[in-house]
Protein backbone atom coordinates (compact mmCIF):
# COMPACT_ATOMS: atom_id res chain seq x y z
CA UNK A 1 0.00 0.00 0.00
CA UNK A 2 1.13 3.56 -0.74
CA UNK A 3 -0.18 6.04 1.84
CA UNK A 4 0.28 9.82 1.99
CA UNK A 5 0.11 11.17 5.55
CA UNK A 6 -0.43 14.91 5.96
CA UNK A 7 1.01 16.08 9.26
CA UNK A 8 3.51 13.24 9.45
CA UNK A 9 5.47 14.64 12.39
CA UNK A 10 2.48 14.54 14.72
CA UNK A 11 2.47 11.93 17.45
CA UNK A 12 -0.34 9.77 16.05
CA UNK A 13 1.11 10.11 12.56
CA UNK A 14 4.52 8.91 13.71
CA UNK A 15 3.00 5.79 15.29
CA UNK A 16 1.03 5.26 12.08
CA UNK A 17 4.06 5.65 9.83
CA UNK A 18 6.13 3.25 11.89
CA UNK A 19 3.43 0.58 11.75
CA UNK A 20 2.89 0.92 8.02
CA UNK A 21 6.61 1.00 7.25
CA UNK A 22 7.34 -2.06 9.39
CA UNK A 23 5.04 -4.18 7.29
CA UNK A 24 6.47 -2.89 4.02
CA UNK A 25 4.01 -0.19 2.97
CA UNK A 26 5.28 3.00 1.36
CA UNK A 27 4.52 6.15 3.35
CA UNK A 28 4.81 9.69 2.02
CA UNK A 29 5.31 11.84 5.10
CA UNK A 30 4.11 15.38 4.40
CA UNK A 31 5.46 18.00 6.81
CA UNK A 32 5.83 21.77 6.64
CA UNK A 33 9.17 21.94 8.44
CA UNK A 34 12.28 20.55 6.76
CA UNK A 35 13.83 20.16 10.22
CA UNK A 36 11.43 17.23 10.69
CA UNK A 37 12.66 15.31 7.65
CA UNK A 38 15.17 13.30 9.67
CA UNK A 39 12.51 12.10 12.12
CA UNK A 40 10.07 11.30 9.32
CA UNK A 41 12.74 9.33 7.49
CA UNK A 42 13.67 7.47 10.69
CA UNK A 43 10.01 6.48 11.08
CA UNK A 44 10.19 4.84 7.66
CA UNK A 45 8.53 7.45 5.44
CA UNK A 46 9.70 9.43 2.44
CA UNK A 47 9.67 13.04 3.71
CA UNK A 48 7.84 15.59 1.57
CA UNK A 49 7.74 19.31 2.36
CA UNK A 50 4.30 20.89 2.17
CA UNK A 51 2.83 23.78 4.15
CA UNK A 52 -0.97 23.55 4.00
CA UNK A 53 -1.34 27.16 5.11
CA UNK A 54 0.78 28.65 2.34
CA UNK A 55 1.53 26.16 -0.44
CA UNK A 56 -0.92 25.78 -3.34
CA UNK A 57 -3.29 22.84 -3.64
CA UNK A 58 -1.73 22.07 -7.04
CA UNK A 59 1.49 21.14 -5.23
CA UNK A 60 -0.43 18.90 -2.85
CA UNK A 61 -2.07 17.16 -5.80
CA UNK A 62 1.36 16.18 -7.09
CA UNK A 63 2.52 15.05 -3.65
CA UNK A 64 -0.38 12.58 -3.30
CA UNK A 65 -0.76 11.53 -6.93
CA UNK A 66 -0.43 7.76 -7.28
CA UNK A 67 -1.07 7.00 -3.59
CA UNK A 68 -3.68 4.41 -2.65
CA UNK A 69 -4.89 6.44 0.33
CA UNK A 70 -4.42 9.73 2.15
CA UNK A 71 -4.59 10.28 5.92
CA UNK A 72 -5.21 13.68 7.49
CA UNK A 73 -3.21 13.80 10.72
CA UNK A 74 -2.28 17.49 10.81
CA UNK A 75 -3.29 19.96 13.49
CA UNK A 76 -2.47 23.45 14.66
CA UNK A 77 -1.54 21.96 18.02
CA UNK A 78 -1.76 23.10 21.65
CA UNK A 79 -1.15 26.77 22.24
CA UNK A 80 -2.29 27.85 18.78
CA UNK A 81 -5.03 30.43 18.46
CA UNK A 82 -8.44 30.24 16.85
CA UNK A 83 -7.17 31.50 13.49
CA UNK A 84 -4.82 28.55 13.02
CA UNK A 85 -7.55 26.10 13.99
CA UNK A 86 -9.34 27.36 10.89
CA UNK A 87 -6.32 27.41 8.57
CA UNK A 88 -4.86 24.04 9.62
CA UNK A 89 -7.54 21.87 11.23
CA UNK A 90 -10.17 22.90 8.71
CA UNK A 91 -8.16 24.39 5.84
CA UNK A 92 -5.58 21.61 5.72
CA UNK A 93 -8.23 18.90 5.67
CA UNK A 94 -10.16 20.73 2.96
CA UNK A 95 -7.02 21.16 0.86
CA UNK A 96 -6.27 17.45 1.16
CA UNK A 97 -9.84 16.66 0.11
CA UNK A 98 -9.48 18.85 -2.97
CA UNK A 99 -6.09 17.36 -3.81
CA UNK A 100 -7.32 13.80 -3.38
CA UNK A 101 -10.22 14.52 -5.70
CA UNK A 102 -7.95 15.93 -8.38
CA UNK A 103 -5.06 13.44 -8.13
CA UNK A 104 -7.21 11.25 -7.87
CA UNK A 105 -6.91 9.26 -4.64
CA UNK A 106 -10.18 7.60 -3.69
CA UNK A 107 -9.45 6.63 -0.07
CA UNK A 108 -9.32 9.29 2.67
CA UNK A 109 -9.05 8.57 6.40
CA UNK A 110 -9.63 11.58 8.64
CA UNK A 111 -8.26 11.71 12.17
CA UNK A 112 -10.85 13.97 13.75
CA UNK A 113 -11.88 14.42 17.39
CA UNK A 114 -14.61 13.37 19.77
CA UNK A 115 -17.03 16.17 20.60
CA UNK A 116 -17.37 17.72 17.15
CA UNK A 117 -21.13 17.11 17.26
CA UNK A 118 -21.53 19.15 20.45
CA UNK A 119 -18.71 21.66 21.06
CA UNK A 120 -18.55 23.04 24.63
CA UNK A 121 -19.17 26.73 25.09
CA UNK A 122 -16.79 27.41 27.97
CA UNK A 123 -13.51 27.40 25.99
CA UNK A 124 -13.71 29.55 22.89
CA UNK A 125 -10.51 28.34 21.20
CA UNK A 126 -11.37 24.68 21.84
CA UNK A 127 -14.88 25.30 20.51
CA UNK A 128 -13.40 26.85 17.35
CA UNK A 129 -11.16 23.79 17.02
CA UNK A 130 -14.10 21.38 17.29
CA UNK A 131 -16.20 23.41 14.87
CA UNK A 132 -13.30 23.45 12.41
CA UNK A 133 -12.97 19.67 12.71
CA UNK A 134 -16.74 19.26 12.30
CA UNK A 135 -16.77 21.39 9.16
CA UNK A 136 -13.89 19.39 7.68
CA UNK A 137 -15.64 16.13 8.53
CA UNK A 138 -18.89 17.28 6.96
CA UNK A 139 -17.25 18.30 3.70
CA UNK A 140 -15.39 15.00 3.48
CA UNK A 141 -18.56 13.01 4.20
CA UNK A 142 -20.39 14.94 1.46
CA UNK A 143 -17.71 14.02 -1.09
CA UNK A 144 -17.56 11.10 -3.50
CA UNK A 145 -14.40 9.70 -1.91
CA UNK A 146 -14.19 6.45 0.03
CA UNK A 147 -13.90 8.17 3.40
CA UNK A 148 -13.65 7.12 7.03
CA UNK A 149 -13.76 9.59 9.92
CA UNK A 150 -12.07 8.49 13.16
CA UNK A 151 -12.95 10.55 16.25
CA UNK A 152 -10.73 9.57 19.20
CA UNK A 153 -11.28 10.59 22.79
CA UNK A 154 -8.70 12.17 25.09
CA UNK A 155 -5.26 11.20 23.83
CA UNK A 156 -2.58 9.69 26.05
CA UNK A 157 0.97 8.47 25.58
CA UNK A 158 0.34 5.06 27.13
CA UNK A 159 1.48 1.97 25.19
CA UNK A 160 -0.92 0.46 22.68
CA UNK A 161 -3.34 -2.13 24.05
CA UNK A 162 -5.10 -3.10 20.82
CA UNK A 163 -8.39 -2.92 22.76
CA UNK A 164 -11.04 -0.27 22.16
CA UNK A 165 -14.65 0.77 22.45
CA UNK A 166 -15.95 2.32 19.25
CA UNK A 167 -19.31 3.23 17.75
CA UNK A 168 -21.06 6.21 16.22
CA UNK A 169 -21.17 7.67 19.73
CA UNK A 170 -19.47 6.35 22.87
CA UNK A 171 -18.98 7.57 26.42
CA UNK A 172 -16.12 10.01 26.81
CA UNK A 173 -12.81 8.44 27.70
CA UNK A 174 -9.12 8.23 26.90
CA UNK A 175 -7.19 6.29 24.29
CA UNK A 176 -3.45 5.89 23.65
CA UNK A 177 -2.23 7.63 20.51
CA UNK A 178 -0.63 4.33 19.54
CA UNK A 179 -4.06 2.68 19.54
CA UNK A 180 -5.50 5.46 17.37
CA UNK A 181 -2.75 4.70 14.86
CA UNK A 182 -3.67 1.01 14.98
CA UNK A 183 -7.30 1.91 14.31
CA UNK A 184 -6.28 3.96 11.27
CA UNK A 185 -4.20 1.05 9.93
CA UNK A 186 -7.17 -1.26 10.41
CA UNK A 187 -9.43 1.18 8.55
CA UNK A 188 -6.98 1.35 5.66
CA UNK A 189 -6.99 -2.46 5.54
CA UNK A 190 -10.77 -2.85 5.77
CA UNK A 191 -12.66 -1.38 2.78
CA UNK A 192 -15.98 -1.85 4.58
CA UNK A 193 -15.07 0.99 6.96
CA UNK A 194 -15.54 3.45 4.08
CA UNK A 195 -18.59 5.60 4.68
CA UNK A 196 -18.38 5.28 8.46
CA UNK A 197 -17.75 7.92 11.12
CA UNK A 198 -17.16 6.75 14.67
CA UNK A 199 -15.84 7.71 18.09
CA UNK A 200 -13.21 5.55 19.75
CA UNK A 201 -11.79 5.26 23.26
CA UNK A 202 -9.91 2.58 25.14
CA UNK A 203 -11.94 -0.53 25.88
CA UNK A 204 -11.97 -4.31 25.96
CA UNK A 205 -12.63 -5.27 22.32
CA UNK A 206 -9.86 -6.03 19.82
CA UNK A 207 -9.72 -3.35 17.14
CA UNK A 208 -10.55 -5.63 14.20
CA UNK A 209 -13.53 -7.10 16.07
CA UNK A 210 -14.81 -3.66 17.03
CA UNK A 211 -14.62 -2.43 13.44
CA UNK A 212 -16.29 -5.59 12.17
CA UNK A 213 -19.19 -5.02 14.57
CA UNK A 214 -19.43 -1.40 13.42
CA UNK A 215 -19.65 -2.18 9.73
CA UNK A 216 -22.01 -5.12 10.26
CA UNK A 217 -24.30 -2.84 12.20
CA UNK A 218 -24.47 -0.43 9.29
Amino acid sequence: MDVAVLGAHGQIARHLTQRLARRGDRVRGLVRNTDHHEDVRADGADPVTHDVEHDPVDALVEHVRGAHAVVFAAGAGPGSGAARKETVDYGGAAALLEAAGEAPVDRYVMISAMGTDDPPGDDEVFSVYLRAKARADEELMASDLEWTVVRPGRLTDEPATGLVTLDRHVERGAIPRADVAEVVVACLDEPRTAGHVFEVVGGETPIDDALDALVRGG
